[in-house]
């Protein structure tokens, strides 16, 4: 770590940090540049529109990230602030408390970041304060990747050919200290926001799975390259073991980066796990849904591809989508995974396919009303990466699955769990002793739902075989 260079606080105006998805001390160029100048550092975080708008599962898990920043800020005799509010006016009235000359961030680049932040800017630098912002949470900044010709990928595999072999920056240390201003403008009380409120009595279920802070993510990262990464790619398909990274959900806040997950994955590739490469894809694949997210933002509310639109999708809460909301589909895979993403917050990444495939393709249900539950329920909810998933999942979107091609959930998981480990993990019906995690369900949904573990399993609301006949009719009949 190094220290901020202190040119002596009240010498110059104080400069803010404005945290959002980068909530982290390492690896952090908005921070690194706000401290270079030896000014003043006034860490900030505001729970603004798009905080607001966040499902009750992330909006419970980034209260828990703020959290640990503070504390992590704390450690160097520094201080979090925090502002409750729209960011531009929240943002000027901190100006006009502290004297601040600056605001520093790091970039976003989803569509609600980009048209928060964008007028915010201009506002500000209008007003006579320096407004900055620097690289945020992706290995390539979206307009640095280009075609021959001069425009964005729309195919992934070609993007990772042009970036597999780019040089990436090491990863920036975290500073040792931080200038703090003469006086300390006040700040809201973190508990007084309820981040956890909509979680309701899930969030105690929820919270003991969770993984929170910098120095979590980077022991997660760290035994996953010691203990996982040169068995990934057999690993990671099987959901009754833990064969993947699990840093979806300290990515997705920010508490560790992709470049610091990137060359610890070149360094295993480069020790001799071969298995490392598909682990950089995967950071990759994340980085071609920010990418798509930029230069085509209606990937994120809208089919990408517009054929689509004419395609009869149902689009209502019916009796079926709310069993399938329930994980009580009686379709086994499906089930668990559904549970697993309740009393989790995760969800494996081969249940995530499998879940979308049968709400789009067997139940003929949009892809929007899955993503929308989504965002509710994933403490690593992300906007591009949920999004470009449940496009890919549905057909409509880059890079997709194709129409005809409809994962038969029983046969997924005769060939991913044929011992029905994962499934008796979370399913406790019909069971004499269920495990603890499959309990666990039933402590963490909404007691409205009036279910218990000596329920009868349900039979399929849509069996594997015949929904596969009914979506490829369908198809067809469109002219797909």
């Amino acid at each position: 770590m190094f220290p901020c260079n202190n040119l002596g606080a009240g010498m110059t105006s104080p400069i803010i940090l404005w945290f959002r998805r980068d909530l982290r001390l390492d690896d952090h160029q908005a921070l690194s540049a706000a401290c270079a100048t030896g000014r003043p550092v006034i860490p900030v975080f505001i729970h603004d529109e798009t905080v607001e708008a966040l499902g009750a599962a992330p909006r419970f898990r980034i209260g828990l990230s703020v959290a640990a920043l503070s504390d992590d800020l704390a450690r160097i005799d520094s201080r979090l602030i925090l502002r409750r509010g729209d960011a531009l006016p929240a943002l000027q009235t901190l100006i006009a408390q502290t004297g601040a000359g600056a605001v520093y961030w790091s970039r976003g680049y989803d569509p609600d970041a980009i048209a928060r932040d964008m007028p915010l800017k201009a506002t500000l630098k209008e007003q006579g304060v320096d407004a900055q912002s620097f690289k945020g949470h992706l290995l390539f900044e979206p307009w640095t990747v280009e075609t021959k010709t001069g425009g964005f990928y729309k195919v992934y595999t070609p993007l990772w050919k042009n970036v597999r072999d780019r040089d990436v920056a090491e990863p920036l240390p975290a500073p040792g200290s931080i200038t703090s201003p003469e006086v300390w403008p006040e700040s809201d009380t973190l508990t007084n926001w309820n981040m956890d409120g909509a979680m309701h009595r899930g969030a105690d279920v929820l919270r003991a799975h969770c993984v929170v802070g910098a120095a979590a993510a980077r022991d997660r990262l760290n035994a996953f390259v010691q203990e996982r990464i040169a068995t990934y790619v057999k690993g990671r398909d099987i959901p009754s073991i833990q064969g993947t990274s699990g840093l979806s959900e300290n990515l997705a806040w920010g508490e560790i980066s992709p470049v610091t997950c990137w060359h610890a994955g070149m360094a295993a590739l480069h020790n001799g796990a071969s298995d490392a490469e598909v682990f950089l894809k995967e950071l990759v694949w994340r980085e071609f849904a920010y990418h798509l997210a930029y230069h085509t933002p209606q990937i994120v509310s809208g089919n990408w591809k517009p054929d689509w639109d004419a395609f009869p999708w149902n689009t209502d809460i019916t009796p079926e989508v709310q069993a399938w909301q329930q994980g009580r589909t009686g379709i086994q895979f499906i089930d668990a995974a559904m549970r697993e993403m309740y009393v989790t917050g995760t969800m494996h990444n081969r249940g995530r396919m499998i879940v979308a495939s049968y709400l789009t393709k067997h139940m003929l249900t949009h892809w929007k009303v899955g993503q929308k539950w989504f965002e509710e329920c994933l403490i690593d909810w992300d906007p591009a990466s949920n999004a470009m998933g449940w496009q890919w999942s549905a057909g409509s979107g880059p890079d997709a699955t194709p129409y005809f091609r409809v994962f038969n959930p029983v046969t997924q998981l005769d060939k991913f769990d044929p011992k029905r480990i994962y499934a008796k993990a979370w399913i406790a019906e019909g069971r004499k002793e269920p495990t603890s995690t499959a309990l666990s369900y039933f402590a963490a949904i909404p007691k409205s739902w009036n279910l218990s573990p000596g329920d009868p399993y349900p039979d399929p609301i849509v069996p594997a075989d015949e929904g596969r006949k009914r979506a490829l009719t369908a198809y067809e009949g469109r002219g797909f």
